[in-house]
């Protein structure tokens, strides 16, 4: 990997990781309609250290109360009750799922997962159960609303949740969720965010918790294949390093630009996004002008 495919690829990742399109599904295409080598499973999850450096940075309020009540929590058993220390635990709970499916399937991970005819499959599937939990979403903030203007005599017929809400059973849900992003082109905003959307909880919670709930698996994850890469070589450092650090510049610029953005808006531009790359990616695998399986002799 040269400078600047690192530099194209560390734009990628930074530009996807947030959205709900699937940013290894994104770096694998774009190596492929590039003709370059597949980057591999292990760079993107490095790379995906440098866009969760930007969770970090822009929940940083959030975390450090999570943190510390959670902490507290082990010795006060009146902290147990306290909104942050169970956010807490509904973290770890809802990381167990990717852990250990994580674990089970990486072989696959790294080889049959990352065939583009699986790719687009995964682009389309989600991207209609995306549009709709959306179009679910939107019934029901739209009931609530008619209801509040009638003071609340016409009730929505499913309530919203927030995160106050959370409950060890949903944080499972949200957490298998999370654990089918490990085929590319599924998206782990998207999956989470559909979940939470099809649980009933509103679009800012249900983003919320799903970046909250990727820190400490891709965190785990980067940290892992860092070791697998130290010990197996197989990795070009300097230009990863260079693609982690654009990726963590860039996320940071979309976080806060999504969070803003799906406070009003729907996700129906990503869904038509989607089904339309997985249609193309179809279509070109069809006719053989691009392989299944481009650039998967390197990682």
């Amino acid at each position: 990997m040269n400078w600047f495919e690192s530099l194209i690829l560390g734009l990628v990742q930074g530009l996807t990781e947030f959205l709900p399109i699937s940013s290894s599904a994104h770096l694998r295409l774009t190596a492929a309609f590039a003709g370059w080598d597949d980057p591999g499973a292990a760079f993107t999850a490095i790379t995906q250290i440098g866009t969760e450096a930007a969770v970090l940075i822009y929940f940083r309020k959030d975390i450090g109360r999570i943190v510390s009540a959670w902490f507290r929590s082990l010795t006060d058993r009146a902290m147990r009750s306290d909104h942050d220390a169970q956010m807490g635990w509904l973290v770890i709970v809802g990381s167990i799922p990717i852990g250990v499916l994580g674990l089970t399937l990486k072989d696959h991970i790294e080889g049959p997962f990352r065939d583009l005819r699986l790719t687009a499959t995964t682009l389309i599937v989600m991207g209609l159960v995306l549009g709709f939990a959306d179009r679910l979403a939107s019934r029901v903030e739209q009931g609530a609303a008619a209801g509040a203007e009638q003071g609340g005599r016409h009730r929505a017929a499913r309530e919203q949740k927030t995160l106050r809400d959370l409950s060890v059973k949903d944080g499972l849900v949200f957490g298998v969720c999370q654990a089918m992003a490990l085929i590319p082109g599924v998206s782990r905003s998207g999956a989470t965010i559909s979940g939470g959307l099809l649980m009933s909880y509103t679009r800012e919670s249900a983003a919320r918790y799903s970046f909250l709930l990727a820190i400490p698996a891709v965190l785990a994850s980067g940290l892992f294949e860092l070791k697998e890469a130290a010990e197996g070589g197989h990795v070009a450092w300097a230009p990863t390093a260079f693609a982690t650090v654009v990726a963590f510049l860039v996320g940071y610029a979309v976080i806060a630009w999504f969070m803003r953005f799906i406070t009003t808006r729907s996700f129906m531009p990503f869904v038509i996004y989607r089904v339309l790359l997985g249609v193309l990616i179809f279509a070109l695998v069809g006719m053989g002008v691009l392989s299944p399986h481009a650039g998967e002799s390197a990682g």
